[in-house]
């Protein structure tokens, strides 16, 4: 069954996967358990055995308390289902895909049932996920596919100070300017509106980011930005957003860096991955946007290098603990679940 740390009927309760078991997700989630300031903003549903917690509570020097829940009151027992398997550490498995699916599976049915008001998972491996058999091209699409979920979604990052959104995410960059139009970039800057206006700023000063060189130079390099990016700045300016752009992206972020904006509109991954990374890595956060559930992870992977090592360092998990905390609390505030 799952095991809890602390009991409250008032503070937010969050169900927690330890990511890929072949990754250092499961030595990140106790080193965040082993700390009591932690333990004091939220309840924690862990979604493993008290087998699996002490064995990487000991190998990271660390000790959590852990209370079981009663089952009748628990997700399906994902620890018992795999307590026969042997997770190769260190390495891309099939098994640690499956693995960390049904964790998040159980995850989403306890925040159906209102057992939970969100959810963080530490690293998983989207290889392993897809060997697993999950189709969809990363988390977030699954995740909309099993909530059932149509509307608009998007890949949000956090560094302290900075936002990001996606017109688009996991796909080939081949295919990036295909998928750009004036409706995608629109409803990317609303939702990023949406989220930094929720995290306590009441007019965010949105920029959006060009695709071509130069922001094409008046169509020079490339029409994207005159025929899609700025018809979908103007959708939302003249719904009272404050977006502005599109930017070169070799410069915007030196302009968000240094307080200029409070989030910015990226067309691809990379464009706004890179540089987030460059200003935050030890920070970053991912937030799966748009969903009615709210999620967090830390905004970097598996690290099977220093598996066992006990050298991983929890600053982004952390980061995003405290994020889904926040929109834990949100979401109850809200009356939405």
């Amino acid at each position: 069954m799952s095991q809890m740390v602390g009991l409250s009927v008032t503070r937010p309760r969050l169900a927690l996967s330890m990511g890929d078991p072949s990754g250092i997700g499961p030595e990140l989630a106790v080193k965040l358990l082993a700390d009591a300031a932690n333990l004091a903003r939220a309840d924690v549903y862990v979604l493993a055995s008290e087998a699996e917690i002490k064995a990487a509570a000991d190998e990271a020097g660390v000790s959590v308390p852990i209370a079981a829940v009663p089952s009748a009151e628990a997700v399906t027992a994902v620890g018992s289902r795999f307590a026969d398997v042997d997770f190769v550490r260190g390495q891309v498995s099939r098994e640690a895909g499956a693995r960390v699916m049904a964790d998040l599976l159980d995850a989403l049915a306890m925040f159906d049932r209102g057992d939970v008001d969100g959810i963080m998972f530490t690293p998983l491996n989207k290889s392993a996920l897809h060997l697993a058999g999950m189709h969809e091209e990363d988390e977030l699409r699954w995740f909309a596919k099993e909530l059932g979920f149509e509307g608009t979604t998007s890949e949000l990052n956090f560094v302290p100070g900075l936002t990001t959104s996606r017109v688009t995410s996991h796909v080939s960059v081949k295919d990036v300017a295909g998928l750009i139009n004036a409706r995608a970039v629109a409803e990317s800057i609303r939702l990023l509106n949406r989220v930094v206006q929720g995290a306590g700023v009441p007019n965010p000063r949105l920029a959006v980011c060009a695709l071509n060189p130069h922001a094409g130079e008046n169509g020079q390099f490339g029409r994207e930005e005159i025929d899609h990016i700025l018809p979908g700045i103007a959708l939302t300016r003249s719904e009272g957003i404050d977006a502005t752009g599109p930017y070169p992206c070799d410069t915007v972020f030196i302009r968000a860096r240094d307080g200029e904006f409070d989030g910015v509109v990226t067309m691809y991954h990379d464009q706004g991955q890179i540089a987030m990374k460059l200003m935050g890595f030890d920070q970053g956060v991912t937030v799966q946007g748009g969903l009615p559930v709210p999620i967090a992870t830390p905004a970097h992977g598996t690290a099977y290098e220093i598996v066992g090592r006990g050298i991983a360092k929890t600053g982004p998990s952390q980061r995003a603990f405290e994020i889904a905390v926040d929109l834990a609390v949100q979401n109850m505030q809200s009356g939405t679940h």
